[in-house]
């Protein structure tokens, strides 16, 4: 009777009406509907080539292609002839194979993609080929998003054997039909995602363009696209940092000071994920009363002030907003303090520029750990419009587009977020699967 109920359990939330009374979902291993293929290790003297019978493909290459929003992997870095596999003794694994990272930090994410053509993969990745009569190449893959990699992974640097990988349980329907309507569904929620995906791409890319044309390049002083207005206004002038800023950094902050509750302390990790919208959750405060102290001592940033990390990912800036409470961590993070004539929304762009984005890579390439300190950015150099209400119009002109920007990432988050619901319905929960 347990075991009737057991199978009872392993139908999913949500089955399409045609299927609702087909037989329930079966439980298994992955070695039971899949063929696990291992990649080799080839000698780098055999890497490199740009053009060969079989693309090569190692971790890196997944990664990039999934951070994408790619299912299918079909650009490589790397080629790989017939005769070299012969002389390896290796084998391509089959179009449609399902191949993935099983070892390092991209096992985490569980990052994997399709291949669409015989491929070479290298001894850090793996793969699943669906076994003829027990499932289809895209039902496995969508299954496939349902493992959790990390969980059945081992070792200081996380990796995951072949053997593990076969034994790996799964739920799965065993009618054909259903698995392709499966595939189906997700497969065109997959291409919407990806066609929103490069709608958001293409608006990132076409702000980067303008503001190449907004802004002087090195060595000029007049940008080569300017609002009409503005057209026989003078040329943009040259000033640093410090004149326009006070350049410097929080109080000191121990450890010890820190709470569970309060004020939120933010360190880079924060700070980029402000820059960037990202939502997050402050780890660290500290209590009202320290906070009121340092505020009345030594002041906190204000509305229109700059934070910009110092160490680690560098030159990434957050333009201190209105009702914004917290306080940072010193060193790490420098505090530029508007004080001359202008306009804060223009410089959060004038941020973002060529010309003083490759100060600081310039700048933090000379030492052996990349730092962009206080000094450093006191003498960086930046070009603006005399006229303030040119400046404005400049910041006018990229808020609208990041507005735009900021509504198609939440478009995709939102069906991203739709496709991870709808994945929870349409397999059973992993807590149900096993055998």
């Amino acid at each position: 009777m347990s075991g009737k109920k057991k199978q009872q359990a392993l139908v999913p939330r949500l089955r399409f009406p045609e299927f609702r009374a087909a037989a329930p979902w079966v439980n298994g291993r992955c070695g039971d509907i899949a063929d696990v293929l291992q990649g080799y290790g080839f000698p780098e003297r055999y890497q490199g080539e740009a053009r060969g019978l079989y693309p090569f493909y190692k971790v890196s290459d997944i990664s990039a292609a999934f951070e994408r929003g790619q299912k299918y992997i079909v650009e490589a870095n790397n080629y790989i002839e017939e005769d070299v596999l012969s002389e390896i003794g290796a084998k391509p694994v089959p179009e449609g194979t399902t191949i993935f990272a099983k070892i390092g930090e991209a096992i985490r994410s569980n990052r994997r993609v399709i291949a669409t053509r015989p491929s070479v993969i290298d001894n850090n990745v793996a793969g699943v080929k669906a076994r003829s009569g027990k499932a289809s190449d895209e039902f496995l893959y969508y299954l496939w998003s349902n493992v959790s990699l990390i969980d059945f992974a081992g070792g200081v640097v996380p990796a995951i054997s072949k053997t593990a990988i076969e034994t790996i349980p799964v739920a799965y329907t065993q009618m054909e039909a259903e698995q392709q309507k499966i595939a189906d569904c997700l497969g065109s929620l997959d291409d919407l995602i990806a066609a929103e995906g490069r709608k958001l791409a293409a608006l990132r890319d076409h702000k980067k363009g303008l503001m190449q044309q907004l802004f002087p390049r090195e060595g000029e002083t007049r940008p080569r696209l300017r609002f009409p207005e503005f057209s026989d206004a003078g040329e943009w002038e040259e000033g640093l940092i410090e004149e326009f800023f006070l350049v410097g950094s929080s109080k000191r902050v121990l450890q010890q000071d820190w709470t569970t509750e309060g004020v939120p302390f933010y360190r880079t990790r924060e700070l980029v994920s402000l820059s960037r919208n990202e939502p997050f959750s402050s780890e660290v405060f500290i209590s009202e009363d320290f906070f009121s102290e340092i505020s009345e001592k030594y002041g906190v940033p204000d509305n229109g002030d700059f934070l910009v990390s110092g160490v680690g990912t560098l030159g990434i800036s957050y333009q201190v907003r209105a009702g914004d409470r917290f306080y940072f961590k010193d060193g790490n993070v420098l505090w530029l303090k508007l004080t001359g004539d202008l306009i804060s929304d223009f410089f959060k762009y004038c941020f973002q520029s060529d010309l003083i984005q490759d100060q600081i890579s310039g700048q933090a390439s000379v030492s052996t750990v990349g730092t962009y300190t206080i000094q450093n950015a006191k003498k960086t150099r930046f070009l603006r419009p005399v006229e303030t209400k040119e400046q404005q119009r400049i910041a006018d002109c990229l808020s609208a587009l990041d507005a735009l920007i900021a509504a198609q990432a939440a478009k995709l988050d939102t069906l991203h977020t739709h496709k991870r619901g709808l994945m929870q319905q349409l397999f059973p929960s992993p807590e149900e699967v096993g055998v």
